[in-house]
């Protein structure tokens, strides 16, 4: 099965061996690589669930088991990273500029933060920052504010390098489902949500 084909599976919580998916994506990356795939920012804009994680060789060799060399997100928990397009007025040079909201919900419980993010277009890699937390339980918010530094950080988010900010680095995007290389080095799948 070509790698691009288990991946929409995977992404679609068919079970796929994890050993098969971990192979499929690193066989997309180097794919990406090649061939010098260029996405847009548009292509990520819409709700994406997390579906499958690795962790560095380093990360995977503390949590041992645990980890493994990749595992699908169980059910009963939810991870979803939602992007949109935001304007950046005036922007020297201009900036693809977005939100981006990461939520984690465990039955009643909710967490959401959101930010910042821009695109770097020649990278295919999505910076982004948090800035601010929402806390949901039952639905209800019980907390909401800013963390990091807030709006400041938000200010300052544009006029920073993307060497010392959270990204994403897509190397696979298709219309139902996104991988990406985090900068910790771990790779990730999602899949779209309706």
């Amino acid at each position: 099965m070509n790698p691009s084909s288990l991946l929409e599976q995977a992404a679609r919580s068919v079970t796929v061996p994890s050993s098969s998916v971990v192979e499929a994506l690193l066989q997309a990356e180097k794919t990406a690589r090649q061939t010098k795939v260029r996405y847009s920012f548009e292509q990520l804009v819409g709700n994406w669930r997390l579906r499958f994680v690795t962790g560095t060789k380093k990360t995977r060799s503390r949590a041992g088991v645990v980890l493994g060399a990749g595992r699908y997100i169980p059910r009963l928990i939810t991870i979803q990273l939602s992007y949109s397009i935001t304007a950046i007025p005036d922007a020297e040079p201009p900036i693809q500029a977005g939100r981006v909201e990461n939520s984690v919900e465990l039955g009643a419980l909710k967490f959401i933060l959101t930010g910042p993010t821009k695109w770097l277009p020649k990278r295919n890699i999505l910076a982004f920052d948090f800035t601010r937390m929402t806390v949901q339980l039952w639905g209800k918010t019980v907390y909401r504010g800013n963390i990091r530094g807030g709006e400041g950080t938000e200010a300052e988010f544009y006029r920073q390098g993307v060497g010392k900010q959270a990204f994403f680095a897509y190397f696979w995007v298709s219309e139902d489902a996104i991988a990406a290389r985090g900068r910790g080095g771990g790779l990730a799948l999602w899949g779209r949500q309706v």
